[in-house]
């Protein structure tokens, strides 16, 4: 298989966020963007919230990425999560017709159990961003999961057959790449389409579901995500009710 991008393979680290974000230190801009660093197995993988990512080694896709996005203002950053969410969604629909979805931010899951998780690590550089290392731990091919974690799937279980990792690499790269340079390119309208296509995927995009803030739990419908990535939510008084991440917890 020819890949389109540069690939570092390793059998067993720490963390692949933590081994590009060394490497990018140590040789300054002679990582290219989308090098991608891929581990069969992470001995302490971050996810989100501080929290671990458990993933069975030579089973899954556990591997990060870098891209220098320096046409993208500080306020803009969203975009990234956006971006990578969005490229995900779309190589599973490779896969699964029906049922991939992403949770604000930027977890990806299938119906209400969790396939996917990305951590992006951006660096700034002045008013616009510098680096920004990206980290994704797909679930692929693990049957059982261990961990204490509420609510795992695999694609290998959701479509009852073993999935070629390499494959399912290549296709979410690929669509990565497709919507970063679209959002390169300064046409505003592909700016508002990648808005739009990210707000139509959102988990629970439809109706009523429950929620927990610092105030208790409640009802709510989605209205919108903001530019700076805030969730908008409108509970059944018809209170607006506005969330930065880990501000807001579902209820599942």
């Amino acid at each position: 298989m020819t890949l389109d991008f540069h690939l570092i393979e390793l059998k067993q680290t720490d963390s692949t966020n933590r081994y590009l974000t060394s490497l990018c230190d140590e040789r300054q801009d002679e990582v290219e963007p989308f090098t991608v660093v891929m581990a069969d197995y992470q001995s302490a993988g971050k996810g989100q919230r501080g929290n671990s990512w458990e993933s069975e080694a030579g089973t899954n896709l556990t591997f990060s990425f870098v891209l220098y996005p320096s046409f993208l203002t500080a306020k803009r950053q969203f975009v990234i999560s956006q971006i990578i969410s969005l490229g995900i969604v779309k190589a599973l629909r490779k896969y699964v017709e029906e049922g991939i979805s992403i949770k604000w931010p930027n977890d990806i899951y299938y119906h209400d159990k969790k396939i996917c998780g990305i951590l992006v690590e951006i660096y700034l550089e002045g008013a616009n961003l510098g680096r920004c290392v990206c980290g994704i731990g797909l679930n692929v091919n693990q049957e059982i999961f261990l961990s204490d974690a509420p609510n795992p799937v695999s694609l290998c279980a959701i479509i009852n057959r073993k999935v070629d990792r390499m494959t399912l690499l290549q296709d979410v790269m690929e669509e990565i790449q497709s919507l970063y340079a679209q959002q390169k390119s300064d046409d505003e309208e592909m700016r508002m389409n990648l808005t739009i296509n990210y707000f139509q995927q959102l988990y629970r995009r439809k109706g009523y579901h429950r929620y927990k803030d610092k105030e208790g739990e409640f009802s709510a419908k989605l209205l919108m995500v903001e530019p700076d990535g805030r969730l908008v939510l409108e509970d059944k008084n018809q209170r607006k009710r506005s969330y930065l991440f880990k501000e807001i917890q579902y209820i599942i």
